[in-house]
């Protein structure tokens, strides 16, 4: 029982057809998820970044609370996973509260835009301090973690402002199809 040359043609056509069609709805469902996934990464990746670069022993609550009270800001990096925390924390509460026309412009892109440059900005002055503070010739190097834990919050703080732009821009074209008065909202 062979299938004709036409038949097999057609099925490898329909076959291609759903392959697309499931790559498109699952870049779809990416794209319009775009802000809770980045909020996750936020809030997980510079953590496992630090806990990472530290050694195992030092993953538990009494170290935590030492880290804090030997607080440095030219040499800790516990602040830095904070600060993404706190930042995605604050980002993913007011997405939540913002829909439709509040999504278009409003709160969301303006405390996204506030919360991602301050922490570039802090994250900016402590790697000056904590990179520029550590002379090779004293034997502490700067290790490739902590090096990608600061190029993480900052990649990941301008992601926050870029999705933040793309989904007010998705917002407004919503509301132009459907012909309502931005200004009127």
């Amino acid at each position: 029982m062979g299938f004709s040359k036409e038949e097999k043609s057609r099925r490898i056509w329909r076959v291609l057809k759903t392959v697309f069609f499931l790559i498109t709805m699952a870049i779809s469902f990416l794209v319009f998820s775009a802000p809770v996934f980045l909020v996750l990464a936020d809030a997980l990746l510079p953590s496992a970044l630090l806990s990472a670069s530290l050694s195992p022993s030092y993953l538990s609550l009494q170290s935590l609370s030492s880290h804090f009270d030997n607080y440095d800001f030219r040499s800790s990096l516990i602040d830095i996973p904070l600060i993404s925390i706190i930042r995605s924390a604050v980002i993913i509460v007011v997405y939540s509260f913002c829909d439709g026309p509040k999504l278009s412009r409003g709160p969301y892109l303006g405390i996204t835009m506030i919360c991602s440059i301050s922490s570039l900005v802090f994250v900016s002055i402590k790697a000056s301090f904590v990179f520029g503070s550590r002379i090779p010739k004293e034997g502490t190097y700067v290790t490739a973690m902590e090096t990608a834990l600061f190029i993480s919050s900052l990649a990941l703080a301008i992601a926050h402002m870029i999705v933040a732009y793309r989904t007010s821009c998705r917002e407004r074209r919503k509301l132009l199809v459907y012909k309502i008065d931005i200004e009127a909202i």
